[in-house]
């Protein structure tokens, strides 16, 4: 399914991103996101996919049901210029359910063939399919369906399409909410029973997901009443009768908990881990990653650490994982190694920093009995007179340098990298407006994500919950009124602060 680029490295992945469980995407929409330079998606893929591709420029794509946030031929036009820029880039264009059924994906696949520019197809799973099955709803039985057929909501072919169809099993219906009436009436007047089974499942395996179930008679009334709205997929046979039967997700034990069907925000750096959120997931919570901050090399590039590093002797302060990954990098990209180190002592400010050495084969010598800049001050087991070094970001509170000098210990500091403001994408920003719960792992994080508040969201007013008492301080000092504080320095830990925040408890 590969066509072969006509010229330099241009190349386009139409990638089909699944029905909204981030676990359904493809092992080879996988691999192309995270070879590719620019990502393009939509409003069904989940944009916790992005977390695949960190280094790849990300653009929004809306196609929001009926209010397009731009049109298809102007998605058309941008897929080839992004590709052709720069003497040639690796586009991934992640599209929600399959890339065919229904997804368009033909006429951006035309684009880039009319264009000279390959492209491959990653199909990906349909709606059609996974939302039914996510509600316990078999498309095919053999002893009740042995065919079924995917429609679109447009009624403009009516009766004389639907007639064409007396003879498929089951009916699924994309795009049908806003007209369901409407279909539910051509179908009936084309020969179907009106008593036949019906379910419309919204937000189809997601923590999001919703099921209404009626007949086709009175199934555009009932899921009106249940406020059910796009994206949703509408099934119509015998095959919903055997939902009490197999339903799993939404009987499932992470429904039953307090994160169940809740948005948890996850602050992080663009280039994040993403452990904390399958910890949140694990326990129902549909989470949002939210790149608040990045990291940038230091302004001198690193040369003031490295001079600052060649010839100290004394305690080494790291009061970041991100502090323990430039450290490295710094080494790396000098022709060092950890042996750059022998004639340090080195101190980590909590248990997660202390795990980034680790990793890298470095025990820290000294960890403060609670995380924390100033715990690290004021716990360090150093004598008046004795010399350390902090390597960290240009944005360092002066919390540990007053708790060392008031001990009349030496503090030096060095710039090892930068951190820098990272707005979120207008779909991610969205959807933070209906989070209920923010987690924050810095402080750094929390201000940065006051600072979103416009007269149309307040992030001050959601519930946070903060890894440790130093974040907690700075998200309350940033204006943050309902926070929990994580128990231990712990993903587990945090996500019960979530937990806890939730059920509105401190």
């Amino acid at each position: 399914m590969t066509q072969a680029p006509t010229s330099s490295r241009a190349f386009v992945s139409l990638i089909g991103a699944g029905p909204g469980d981030p676990g359904l995407l493809t092992l080879r929409g996988q691999h192309a996101l995270q070879h590719a330079d620019v990502v393009l998606f939509d409003y069904l893929a989940n944009p916790e996919l992005l977390r695949w591709c960190p280094d790849a420029h990300t653009i929004y794509v809306g196609k929001k049901g009926f209010s397009e946030y731009i049109t298809q031929e102007q998605i058309n036009a941008l897929i080839v210029r992004t590709a052709q820029e720069g003497g040639g880039q690796r586009v991934a264009r992640l599209k929600g359910g399959d890339v065919f059924v229904f997804g368009r994906g033909g006429e951006e696949a035309e684009a880039c063939a009319l264009a000279g520019i390959g492209f491959e197809i990653v199909p990906g799973v349909t709606s059609a399919i996974a939302a039914p099955a996510y509600a316990g709803i078999p498309v095919t039985h053999r002893d009740v369906a042995r065919s079924f057929a995917v429609l679109t909501g447009n009624t403009k072919e009516g009766g004389a399409h639907y007639e064409r169809l007396s003879g498929v099993d089951t009916l699924l219906l994309l795009m049908g909410v806003r007209n369901l009436d409407t279909i539910a009436a051509d179908l009936i007047a084309s020969g179907r029973d009106p008593q036949t089974p019906a379910a419309t499942v919204q937000w189809g395996s997601t923590h999001q997901q919703r099921v209404a179930v009626g007949t086709l008679e009175t199934i555009a009334q009932v899921v009106k009443d249940a406020g059910l709205e796009a994206p949703a997929v509408t099934v119509v046979g015998e095959v919903v009768k055997l939902r009490e039967k197999l339903r799993w997700f939404d009987n499932a034990p992470t429904f039953g908990g307090p994160l169940a069907g809740k948005t948890v925000a996850v602050t992080r750096t663009r280039d994040g881990s993403s452990a904390l959120s399958d910890v949140l997931r694990g326990r129902g919570a549909d989470v949002l990653e939210v790149p608040l901050i990045r990291f940038d090399a230091a302004a001198d590039g690193g040369d003031g650490a490295l001079t600052a590093l060649r010839d100290f002797r004394g305690w080494l302060l790291l009061s970041s994982n991100q502090a323990v990954t430039a450290l490295f990098s710094l080494l790396d990209a000098a022709g060092l190694d950890a042996r750059a180190l022998a004639n340090v002592k080195l101190a980590a400010v909590g248990p997660s920093t202390a795990r980034s050495l680790a990793e890298r084969g470095l025990r820290a010598d000294f960890v403060p009995s609670t995380p924390g800049a100033r715990h690290l001050g004021a716990e360090l087991p150093a004598e008046a007179g004795e010399a350390t070094l902090h390597l960290t970001s240009q944005l360092a509170e002066d919390e540990l340098q007053r708790a060392l000098e008031a001990r009349s210990i030496g503090y030096m500091r060095a710039e090892l990298y930068r951190t820098e403001a990272a707005a979120p994408d207008e779909n991610r920003l969205e959807r933070l407006k209906n989070a209920a719960v923010l987690t924050l792992a810095s402080g750094s994080a929390a201000r940065h994500l006051a600072r979103l508040a416009d007269a149309d969201f307040n992030p001050l007013d959601t519930p946070v919950a903060a890894m440790g008492p130093q974040t907690a301080e700075a998200a309350r000092e940033a204006g943050f009124t309902r926070v929990v504080v994580a128990a231990t320095a712990s993903l587990e830990a945090l996500a019960d602060a979530a937990e806890r925040a939730v059920r509105g408890e401190s």
